[in-house]
């Protein structure tokens, strides 16, 4: 709220979160950043500890909603947070609707990316691990703890395991994108080398080039995945 240049660059974040939803109820996981309600009015607002605005505090491995409740799943910078992504991923089919859609902007690890995460920013990032393996959850970690490598894990480095894994789910869309604006704001740091009026001729010079060098620079990805149609005579929980 206190750095405008940051705001123009979560502005940007939650429109792309909003474009890539289908009409109906939407649940936004991690909303304690208190933004998303703003882009829309369909949404209900869940985070592991409690703020005012919040709708509900609760684990995203334990979502607890009735099978089939909403059209979409939002969230950023969350996914690389889970202790155990396989339980969430299955509680997402179950919550969403036949043809429902999980949304994400997260971290991502490319040569360029790996070196700034790795050596200038303080969350870890360890491209060995299988997030699809780790199931069981460790006494004494916290719940902000993770690890920045798993979204490009999961749908790039490994995506084959895990379109196998989740059949239920499709890849519809994944890009990798910003390789200067964030880096320009100085995210939460109290410096700034970008100033606000000039982010959005920054936004527009990243989307040409994002398309040809992405992968090689971009330090975000936007995954947008698609729920099956799902038979109306199953008994889901």
């Amino acid at each position: 709220d206190n750095k405008p240049t940051l705001q123009e660059i979560y502005t940007h974040y939650f429109q792309q979160l909003t474009e890539s939803c289908i009409g109906g109820r939407t649940l936004e996981i991690g909303g304690g950043i208190g933004g998303f309600r703003t882009y829309s009015n369909q949404v209900v607002s869940m985070d592991i500890q409690s703020f005012s605005w919040l709708d509900i505090v609760a684990d995203a491995h334990f979502l607890p909603f009735k099978s089939n409740s909403f059209s979409n799943i939002v969230m950023l910078d969350v996914l690389h947070h889970l202790e155990c992504p396989k339980i969430f991923f299955l509680e997402a089919i179950r919550v969403l609707n036949g043809g429902g859609r999980i949304v994400l902007i997260e971290p991502a690890i490319t040569p360029v990316s790996w070196f700034i995460y790795k050596f200038l920013h303080h969350e870890p990032v360890d491209m060995t691990k299988n997030p699809l393996t780790n199931n069981t959850f460790r006494p004494g970690r916290l719940p902000f703890d993770g690890n920045q490598g798993i979204p490009t894990i999961l749908f790039n480095k490994n995506k084959d395991e895990f379109e196998q894994t989740f059949p239920e789910l499709e890849i519809i869309r994944l890009n990798f994108f910003s390789f200067l604006s964030y880096l320009l704001s100085g995210g939460y740091q109290k410096w700034c080398l970008l100033p606000a009026k000039l982010v959005p001729i920054v936004l527009s010079f990243e989307n040409i080039l994002d398309k040809f060098i992405g992968k090689y620079v971009a330090l975000r990805l936007h995954c947008v995945l698609q729920t099956q149609p799902k038979d109306d005579n199953l008994n889901f929980k």
